[in-house]
Formats: structure tokens, sequence, C-alpha cells
């Protein structure tokens, strides 16, 4: 579904992603996991044009190298960035509004379908999304990427700062998508939940691509188990 061939991300002078290569495959979840700064966030704000980029990246057979970053979203790529980013002064559903502005035409059977997949956020549907607690956020900033109907719902660190029950509900919510045919692109410094639920996966270290392989592969790698996994 998503081929990315020589990417190289730059801030400044700075080349914090050096010209790596990777694919994901449809219907699968794929991790990107690494320590902070080695360019996992910096490769997700690149396939959506965020940031200084070069390289080719092809979406769904698609050359989406030149793209405005609406065009690639309104075609079927949505992201969840770090920190969540909620319309705090919003409500849950006007949130889930903002989500759907290129689908406004399925808004309702839509937000009935994330109640119904988020029942923290059916239970609190009018409430201000900045009095919800960071597990809630997380969960409507899913749903609301969810709203445009994505066909590669890319999603950055959603575990951070969270409690586990919390995380465990989330990754359940994540492996259900998966299911139902949406394809994962999941960058997560918890490296052993992201293997656990992953189908592939790579591993970043300064801005190159070092190790990938098999998720199951991966876990079971001494090396990996040492370095990220903290046994």
């Amino acid at each position: 579904m998503l081929k990315v061939k020589n990417l190289e991300v730059f801030y400044g002078l700075i080349k914090a992603v050096k010209s790596i290569n990777f694919e994901v495959k449809k219907g699968q979840i794929v991790s990107l996991i690494g320590s902070n700064g080695a360019g996992k966030t910096s490769t997700l704000q690149a396939i959506v044009n965020d940031v200084k980029r070069k390289g080719e990246l092809t979406y769904d057979g698609n050359n989406i190298s030149k793209m405005l970053t609406h065009n690639i979203i309104q075609g079927g790529i949505a992201l969840v960035p770090e920190g969540r980013r909620v319309f705090i002064n919003l409500t849950i559903e006007e949130n889930l509004r903002m989500g759907a502005f290129n689908n406004g035409e399925k808004f309702e059977e839509l937000k009935e379908k994330m109640y119904k997949m988020f029942t923290r956020l059916d239970q609190k549907r009018h409430d201000l999304a900045g009095t919800m607690s960071g597990g809630e956020q997380q969960m409507l900033a899913i749903a609301r990427a969810l709203m445009s109907s994505p066909r590669l719902l890319m999603l950055d660190e959603p575990s951070l700062g969270l409690a586990p029950k919390i995380i465990g509900e989330l990754f359940e919510i994540i492996q259900v998508l998966r299911d139902e045919g949406i394809t994962i692109l999941l960058v997560e410094q918890n490296a052993f939940a992201a293997l656990e639920i992953s189908d592939y996966a790579y591993v970043l270290e300064n801005g190159e691509i070092a190790l990938e392989d098999l998720a199951s592969n991966l876990i079971s790698s001494d090396e990996i188990r040492k370095k990220y996994l903290g046994a």
C-alpha cells in the first residue's frame, strides 16, 4: 500500500532521516521502533509532506511525492500525531466533526460507529475535550482521524504517558482496526507492545534503518530484547 524510497528529511542543515527505504503492505500493522531522535516521527511527517524532505513515496500505486498535505489526507492517509492535539475547547462530537471535514455526508453514520468502538467517548460526547483524561484524549484523536475513512492510519506514540490498562485498550482497538481492513503504520517507543501486535517492523537508529524483519522474529531476537525491550 505504501512504498518509501530514498527518503531524506531535513531540519535546516541537519539530516534527520538518511535515505531510508521501507514498505507497508495492505492489511498489516507495521511498526517503526527506535530510541528518541531516531527519526520515527520525522518519517511519518514526511509521508504527509509536513516537513522538508526528498525521496519517492508511492501510495496505493500513485506517486504522492509532490502532493500537498490535504490532498494526501483526502487520498486516504490519516496521521494521529504525538501528543494527541485534540481541540480542547471543543466537545468530543465537535472534534469528530472536524475529522470529517472531507466526509461530511457520512458524519452521523461514522460518529455512531466511533461511539460504539470507543465507549468512553460515547459517555462524554458533549463534554469538552480538555476535561478528558490523557487516555480518553488519545482515543478521541484516533477516532477523529478515522472520521476521514482512511485506508492507511499512521499512529505516532499512541501509548505515550498512558496507564497500562489504557494502553491495553488502545492496542486492542488497533488490532480491531487492522482486522476491519485498515492498514496501520505504528511509531512506538514501547517496542514490546508494538511488536506484539505487529506483522512486520523496522528498527530506526540515527535516521537509518538498522534492522527489519517479521515482528515475531524481532521480539525473539536477543539483540532487540537487550536494546529495546529491557530484557
